[in-house]
């Protein structure tokens, strides 16, 4: 079965996910064709990154002049059709805060991608997360017929879903993702109940590279990493304030900032004012392997975001057996056990993050050890990307049975199961 994964800008280094879903799915059979708008224009730097831009088709790359023949092809075969995804553009124009000009690009954009689509034979298309990606793959369907789905991730689709036509996307589409039940319960918000039967909870899936058991003996003493992009989501200055307070109580510790963005100079800049150039480290944009190894050699990994729908890192950080302490939002205490695999705070308290992490470091080593080893029971078993896969493809062929009991995937396991998990798992 032939589909395509459509995403604004791939490859990216933050959407390393969505190339594990990919090759996952071209391993059990899938064909998949990776369309995306334009490149991405942060350096790439892992190979697989690299790869995976020489196989994908970028619309932009395209002489403009070739959207000409796509609009005509549209016109001559299919004007119905094209009419009623005009109406739609027209729609979805009313109540957006983007101006039309955007929304016309998405319908410029959809009409090349739906002769691309028609051409290879493409049965389904496939867009990452609910913004303009989902509109341009909801375009393309009403000029095509062919079925499409998308993933919502959060924050973005959270922050103005009113002004992004949520519903209007899930009304044409065949089924959508949710990497979480919070996002899940999101989604439910915005749209007709009788469409919430539409709505799978499909988690993001780690593979072989986190998952084969790396776990180390030695744990670092005051080691820490943040990683993930530097932008106001990710509530960095949080973490520098709560840094400067263990500070002023003599704490010594070590931070690794891995990523880069918008806010990297302004972090620099609290960095000085705060005293801390000694103690914290901007490594930008890091590899794959490069990731692992930090968070290996770290003792935990500090997330202290505002916004979020289930941050991967965390994933990540359980998988290679270190805990984590991160805030009480959106679908991470899904996945993070308050005292059993990390620490969960307050978003954007300073003086809360500032005594988990206390916690962390004067916590004896044989603790940080149990700890990580029941976070990574826990990613074992919610987000193990052939799992995942197995229930999306399954959604592909137009076969959800048995897909609303997976979704579960043992979220009921207790405190105590987790943790004789993974005592039992040490043991074996």
């Amino acid at each position: 079965m032939r589909i395509c994964y459509f995403v604004s800008e791939y490859p990216a280094v933050s959407h390393t996910f969505i190339r594990r879903e990919i090759v996952e799915l071209e391993r059990t059979g899938f064909d998949v064709v990776r369309v995306s708008v334009s490149r991405n224009k942060i350096k790439l730097v892992d190979p697989a990154d690299l790869e995976e831009r020489s196989r994908t088709r970028y619309i932009l790359d395209e002489n403009p002049l070739k959207y000409i023949p796509a609009l005509a092809a549209a016109l001559t075969r299919r004007p119905g059709r094209l009419f009623k995804t005009a109406l739609c553009a027209v729609k979805m124009m009313r109540r957006s805060y983007r101006s039309p000009i955007y929304h016309l690009a998405y319908f410029a954009e959809a009409i090349v991608l739906a002769r691309w689509l028609l051409s290879q034979d493409v049965r389904h298309v496939h867009a990452h997360f609910g913004t303009n990606n989902a509109e341009v793959a909801m375009f393309a369907h009403l000029l095509t017929g062919i079925p499409y789905s998308f993933t919502v991730h959060g924050p973005d689709e959270f922050d103005r879903p009113e002004l992004l036509g949520l519903a209007e996307k899930v009304r044409h589409a065949a089924f959508i993702c949710a990497v979480s039940s919070f996002t899940r319960s999101q989604i439910c918000r915005w749209i007709p109940r009788s469409a919430w039967k539409k709505i799978k909870v499909i988690r993001c899936g780690l593979d072989a590279d986190f998952l084969i058991p790396r776990l180390t003996g030695k744990v670092s003493n005051n080691h820490l990493v943040c990683i993930g992009r530097l932008s106001s989501q990710k509530g960095h200055f949080v973490l520098l304030n709560a840094l400067a307070l263990l500070a002023k109580r003599g704490i010594p510790l070590k931070l690794t900032l891995a990523g880069d963005g918008p806010l990297a100079a302004e972090l620099r800049q609290q960095i000085r004012e705060l005293e801390l150039d000694g103690q914290v480290e901007i490594t930008g944009w890091l590899s794959n392997s490069e990731i692992r190894d930090r968070i290996a050699n770290a003792r935990a990994v500090v997330l202290p975001s505002l916004a979020e729908g289930l941050p991967v890192v965390l994933m990540e950080a359980l998988a290679l057996g270190r805990p984590v302490i991160t805030t009480y939002i959106a679908g991470i205490p899904e996945l993070v056990v308050d005292g059993v695999c990390g620490w969960l705070v307050p978003a954007g308290n300073a003086v809360q993050l500032s005594q988990a992490i206390e916690s962390c470091i004067n916590a004896p080593d044989y603790k940080i050890q149990v700890m990580g080893k029941a976070g990574r029971a826990r990613v074992l078993n919610m987000h193990d990307i052939v799992g995942e896969c197995s229930k999306l493809a399954s959604l592909f062929r137009g076969d959800d049975a048995g897909i609303a009991s997976a979704e579960y995937n043992g979220m009921e396991r207790t405190r105590s199961e987790i943790v004789d998990g993974a005592v039992a798992a040490e043991a074996g």
